[in-house]
């Protein structure tokens, strides 16, 4: 993954469904200090819209989301 951001903390939530990989980040997200970034893997395809949602509505800034071969990377840095 060339390019990708520096993250402090990741979260494996392949084989999750929606909302789960969204329920476990913001928990995650909860205990991170500002700035922090997590990183999350996930394979539900709905987990883009609920990520790209999340982030514009918290504050929370989505640094980057990728997909390949149906794996899912968000990376957010918390507000």
């Amino acid at each position: 993954m060339a390019g990708a951001p520096e993250h402090d903390v990741e979260l494996d939530a392949s084989g999750l469904s929606c909302p789960l990989p969204l329920l476990k980040a913001k928990l995650l997200l909860n205990g991170l200090a500002s700035g922090a970034v997590l990183r999350v893997t996930a394979t539900d395809p709905g987990s883009q819209r609920d990520f790209r949602s999340f982030a514009r509505l918290s504050g929370h800034e989505l640094l980057r989301d990728e997909e390949a071969d149906g794996v899912f990377r968000y990376w957010l840095r918390k507000a």
